[in-house]
């Protein structure tokens, strides 16, 4: 199977598409669900998919124990060719590696202007032409709307689209996280993952201007946390 085979019949096609093709630059993105329910899984999902379509993308975690989020592209990469005869294997994975930057911060004593000076810095000047950024581990109780408004800003002006996850126990009438309160108008799309008994919903809450457009044709499978059909 040729790269392009799998790219197209990547379950991310279907997701993308039930979110007018995925986000656009300067759009921001949201991965929302409980703890350890799959949110890292999914960005790392979205991610290789971009990358696989030689498009490249920075990896930003907040989390105290990032190491992991390489073992989760190893991990999802290995599953995903699985069985799958993938020609040229070595190379692909060298392609992943040479698109991809993993950053690590935290939010005690670095501002968000000195975060997006850094990925700045890194695409003008590092030559860096990043399409993507995966915000994971993000603490949004810890900043204020104004900030993730200046987030959108830099993402227009750079032509980055981003995708974050929240942390998310709680959930407003229409289906918001509480934890975004304050945030839902600065956000594009949202997504939540909503577990069921023998399978975990992505379910998209929010789509632009509108919200609760219609349940997603997909799922994480509860063992892998990788996205299958229904």
């Amino acid at each position: 199977m040729v790269k392009e085979d799998l790219i197209s019949r990547s379950p991310v096609r279907v997701f993308m598409q039930s979110i007018r093709g995925g986000l656009k630059p300067g759009e921001i993105g949201i991965i929302a669900a409980p703890a350890g329910l799959g949110k890292t899984s999914v960005l790392v999902q979205i991610a290789l998919d971009k990358l696989l379509q030689d498009q490249k993308v920075i990896h930003v975690s907040f989390t105290k124990h990032s190491d992991y989020v390489l073992a989760w592209y190893e991990e999802i990469f290995e599953e995903s060719v699985r069985k799958k005869n993938l020609e040229q294997l070595d190379e692909v994975k060298n392609e992943i590696v040479k698109n991809r930057v993993l950053m690590k911060f935290t939010q005690e004593g670095v501002t968000g202007e000195q975060i997006l000076n850094s990925l700045g810095a890194l695409i003008r000047d590092g030559g860096f032409n990043a399409q993507w950024i995966i915000i994971d581990g993000f603490d949004f109780a810890k900043t204020d709307p104004e900030q993730i408004a200046k987030v959108k800003k830099a993402a227009a002006e750079l032509g980055l689209s981003f995708w974050y996850s929240c942390n998310a126990e709680r959930y407003d009438k229409q289906g918001i996280p509480a934890a975004l309160a304050g945030y839902a108008d600065v956000m594009d799309v949202i997504v939540v993952l909503d577990p069921r008994p023998d399978h975990i919903k992505l379910a998209v809450v929010k789509d632009r201007e509108t919200l609760n457009p219609g349940q997603s044709a997909l799922r994480l499978d509860p063992k892998t946390l990788l996205m299958l059909e229904e």
